[in-house]
């Protein structure tokens, strides 16, 4: 079992390079299936997320190539429908855009219910709202959603009864191939879906609209392969600028759209912090105190719902009293008790968090409950002096690339170790 050790206490400084984002990488992934030829996709972050999709189009006929550590070649040419390990697909949330691209592709596709953090219900119903729209039937029965279809993906105009980036990705993918012309209304506006259209786009498909409220998709038969540069993670770069705030230090975050981070600069402004863009970096600067804030999650461009663990640790040690209104997810507060186990002030009332900041917090033995709230309780021991360690690291891997060697290099004291787990233990005794 791995785990990660913070002697927290140091500030941060220097400068960090974001890595790509994995929200954007996975759909682009999946989209290669629609493709009969070669795609090389670069900035690709090397996350487990990621490691696992590869795995899932290799067992159903891809082949997929490493060119260096960040650049993969994907040809998806001889794969087949309906073939994915259901084991590996059940691993992250990310696997279900496999059934927009098979569904695009054969007219068809079988794949197993998807995983990923559980932080409440994560309901897939706009998803097979749009499929249904497209022409297919759908059905759920033994773990498995396959959709079945006559004519293949017919163009349809749909509405989402909700801004759904998941279902919004996954008919988009599905409609590149369709017969005929698909109108979404109620589109998500993320910057990721703003990349898989553009991928897409690349590769020979017709869509436009991406990054409104509405998108626009004409069929085309067929795609060819491309050369992608996937954009930068704005999650990453948000934690670290919230990192940098927590510790009252200063950071450089390069490689960044300084757009994408809006949201999380106003806020950090508010708190007394300075930010100060570049080309493509921002300078991130602690004020003397953090003052408290309100904070609301909302779709893009609102504030992103999976900042909002990250802002909660930084807020435990504001000035007074905060508050964070999660409207997205109904129950993302499972890393609260982490941060309460560190001597945080925090009360938990329906989707509302209200946090009693002003008192340091305390070292102590906390675990990732999830990615984002894995990367909360990070923050909470990097300000917290005195050693933390943190169990089930795997869920933070899931989507940051070396985020302990990043951290290091910005001075803090983090290491990841190898201890026994319970099992190992008893059979050394």
């Amino acid at each position: 079992m791995e785990k990660i050790v913070v002697n927290g206490g140091n500030p941060l400084f220097g400068q960090v390079e974001i890595s790509g984002s994995k929200n954007a990488a996975l759909p682009i992934i999946y989209a290669c299936v629609l493709v009969r030829g070669k795609c090389v996709l670069e900035n690709i972050p090397d996350v487990s997320d990621i490691r696992c999709s590869f795995d899932i189009l290799r067992g159903i006929g891809a082949k997929i190539r490493m060119i260096t550590r960040t650049t993969y070649e994907v040809d998806c040419t001889d794969v087949e429908a309906g073939r994915s390990d259901y084991d590996l697909v059940r691993k992250i949330r990310g696997s279900y855009y496999l059934l927009g691209s098979e569904f695009g592709r054969f007219g068809r596709a079988k794949v197993g219910l998807p995983g990923g953090c559980n932080f409440g219900v994560r309901p897939i119903d706009q998803h097979i709202k749009g499929f249904e729209a497209l022409g297919g039937r759908v059905s759920t029965e033994g773990g498995y959603v396959e959709i079945e279809s006559d004519r293949g993906a017919v163009g349809s105009n749909i509405f989402f009864d909700l801004s759904s980036v998941g279902a919004t990705l996954n008919v988009m993918i599905a409609a590149a191939t369709a017969d005929g012309v698909t109108v979404i209304d109620n589109a998500a506006r993320e910057p990721h879906v703003v990349d898989c259209a553009n991928f897409l786009n690349t590769c020979g498909a017709q869509i436009s609209g991406a990054g409104s409220d509405v998108i626009k998709i004409k069929g085309v038969k067929e795609l060819h392969g491309c050369t992608y540069a996937i954009i930068p993670d704005m999650i990453e770069a948000g934690s670290f600028m919230v990192a940098a705030v927590a510790t009252r230090g200063a950071v450089k975050i390069n490689n960044v759209i300084p757009k994408h981070l809006e949201s999380v600069t106003a806020k950090l402004i508010e708190t007394g912090a300075d930010v100060e863009e570049f080309d493509d970096a921002v300078m991130v600067t602690s004020g003397e105190t953090i003052r408290r804030t309100s904070v609301k999650t909302l779709p893009y461009p609102g504030f992103p719902t999976d900042m909002h663990p990250q802002m909660a640790a930084l807020l435990c040690t504001a000035e007074g009293t905060s508050y964070i209104n999660e409207s997205i997810f109904e129950n993302r507060f499972r890393y609260v008790e982490e941060l309460r186990r560190m001597g945080a002030r925090i009360k938990v009332d329906g989707r509302i968090l209200v946090i009693e900041g002003g008192a340091p917090l305390s070292p102590a033995p906390v675990m990732a409950t999830d990615l984002r709230g894995g990367v909360a309780v990070m923050i909470a021991a990097l300000t917290a002096k005195g050693v933390t360690e943190i169990s089930e690291i795997n869920l933070i891997e899931r989507g940051y690339d070396n985020i302990v060697g990043k951290m290091q290099a910005l001075g803090a004291d983090i290491r990841k170790v190898t201890v026994p787990d319970d099992a190992q233990l008893a059979r050394a005794n």
